[in-house]
This record gives C-alpha cells, structure tokens and sequence, in this order.
C-alpha cells in the first residue's frame, strides 16, 4: 500500500487522551516564545535535563545534540559500542514526541533499502512508490561507515534540501527532519571511511565518551536504560520545535561576532590544506546562534562560538597532509585558541 506522507506525520502525533484527561497544550505561546529568551531556554533545559537523566555523565555532549538539533543539523556521533549513542537518539524523539526510525547500515545494504522502491501494483497497472525508514522525522543510522559509498551517498540530498528524488519525482521529508549518525572508529576492520561531501553535511562531530565513576555506579544500580526509555513523556512537541528552530535563527550576531568567525575561517585556510569551507561557516554561526538562545540570550557572543566551534570544525579539517598524525580536533582547538577574539 503507498504511503502518504501525511501517514508519517500521523504516526508522530501522541496517543489521544481520555475525554476525562486534559489536552496536552504547548508549553508557552507562539507570542511568549517569540517575546522571550529567557521562557524558551528554561524549556530547552526541562527537555535537555530529561534527556541527562537517562544518558547520565555527560551533560556536554547532549547539550551540543540538542544545540544541533535547534540549528537544524544532523549529528555524527564518533565512539566504541555500548556508550549510549543509540539510547541518546531515542531519548531525544521521545522527549519530543517526534517518529523514530533506526536503520543499520551494513556492507550489502543498498540505496533503496533507505530511501524506498517503486513495486508494480497490479490492480492499478502501475508502479508504486514505497517509502522507505529515511522518511521519518528523526532517524538513526547506526553504523554509517560499515555501508558502501554509495549508500553513504544516497543520504546526501535528504540531509542537504530535505527531500528525495527517485524515478524523476522529488518527495519531501517530514518536518523537522534530524539524522542521527553513528561512527565506529576507523581503525575497527569493516568500515569505510566517510568521504569528505558527507562529512560535510553533518554540522557536528561529538564523541560521548564514559561516564565518570560516581555516574557510571548511579547507572549500574538505577533502573534499565529501555525502561526509562519508555517512561519518557515529550517536553513539547513538534510544532513548537520548528518555532525553536526559526528564533535560533534569529538570534542577532554582530558585525564584530561575524569578523571573528570569518577571522576563524581565514586562518583556517592560510595554516592547514584542508582549510574550512563557506559551509562551515554558516554551520558555525547556526550552532552558535542555538547555544546562544539555549543559554536565555538574544544575542551570539564569542564564548559561544568557542564552545560548539571544535565539535562544527573538527570533522571538517581532519588529518592534515602537511602536518600528519594532528587529529581534527587538535587543529579546531589551535585556531580557537589563537585567533583574537574582538
């Protein structure tokens, strides 16, 4: 049967409640959201604390998920097996009441297995598109690097333009639309790297890491990860997300932040040969502008940029040719530490 995507958009709304239940109402008007930082950073913080509550020890990194998130990027998630990146994916959609998918990507998965087929109907005499797991609103993809390039690629035009072209016929993605990708370490045997154009299209690279001891025996002696999963009740829904999005777009940056960034961007490209493209800086300034308004602020100032700056860059600069066996982190955090801040 073919799919709508209205059908997708349906299967995100919550459950109806009880005529004896109260509707579940927005947190805060679209007025008092635009009117005020302040009332929409202490909901970022309810959503980002329910979020830590489950992914304990690491408040940083879900953090600069939700920032990426409210910047309208997709984030790669780099780290071993078993340190809760799968388990931050799901928090994050149940927290918003958001459709999940999650597909493995494997070695013989193919383009179709993702984006969908068209099958021959025979009581229509026609081909039928079917959709595919892409088409959801956040999704998953477990294991970027053990598929083929050209998997790998087909994945570009739907985190770029926030569509799909197949058989001549362009489909649009349900929105919000955020990927999830995660990243064995590339020295593990059954992976192939990530070429350049789809690390791009990520606006962060995070790395969750262990928990320290004292969060790591709370996790051992509390409830089951699946089950606090499944408590999990969305801090606001969808609708009020793509209004999030639109005011961190509008968080004002000076003329003086925006010399600074492209001061960033202009060393980058004088000091390493993988220099920092004009994409990377629009990823830069719409991770700053989010962490700005998460913090209750109408305005992008330097900090901000310096903390989401080695997480936008990393990924971007890599291993330089000149200069090998210096990771991309290690370049982000020299030029952050050595170009003036104005």
């Amino acid at each position: 049967m073919n799919m709508k995507l209205t059908d997708v958009h349906i299967a995100a709304e919550p459950m109806p409640m009880s005529a004896s239940a109260p509707a579940m109402r927005p947190p805060f008007s679209v007025e008092a959201q635009l009117a005020s930082h302040s009332v929409i950073a202490k909901q970022i913080v309810a959503f980002t604390n329910q979020i830590s509550e489950v992914i304990v020890g690491k408040t940083e990194p879900v953090k600069l998920a939700v920032a990426c998130l409210l910047a309208r990027g997709h984030l790669l998630i780099e780290d071993i097996p078993g340190v809760g990146k799968t388990t931050l994916a799901q928090a994050l959609a149940r927290s918003l009441g958001l459709a999940f998918q999650r597909i493995q990507f494997t070695s013989d998965l193919l383009p179709a297995d993702i984006l969908g087929n068209s099958i021959f109907d025979r009581d229509e005499q026609r081909f039928v598109f079917h959709r595919g797991p892409l088409f959801s609103q956040i999704v998953l993809i477990d294991e970027v690097n053990r598929a083929t390039a050209k998997t790998q690629s087909a994945l570009l035009e739907a985190m770029e333009e926030g569509q799909i072209s197949i058989d001549g016929v362009t489909y649009e993605l349900p929105q919000p639309f955020f990927v999830i990708a995660t990243q064995n370490p590339q020295h593990q045997v059954g992976t192939f790297p990530l070429p350049e154009s789809q690390l791009d299209r990520f606006l962060m690279r995070i790395e969750l890491g262990v928990p320290d001891r004292a969060s790591e025996r709370a996790m051992l002696l509390g409830m089951d990860r699946r089950e606090m999963l499944r408590q999990l009740q969305p801090k606001f829904g969808p609708e009020v997300l793509l209004k999030i999005q639109s005011a961190a777009r509008k968080v004002h940056t000076s003329a003086a932040l925006l010399d600074y960034l492209q001061d960033l961007l202009d060393a980058s490209r004088q000091r390493h040969s993988t220099g920092l493209s004009p994409r990377t800086g629009l990823a830069l300034l719409h991770a700053s502008q989010a962490w700005a308004l998460m913090n209750g602020r109408d305005m992008v100032l330097p900090e901000d940029i310096q903390a989401v700056g080695i997480d936008v860059m990393a990924h971007r600069l890599g291993h330089d040719i000149e200069q090998p066996g210096q990771s991309g982190r290690t370049l982000a955090h020299d030029l952050l530490s050595t170009v003036a801040v104005p």
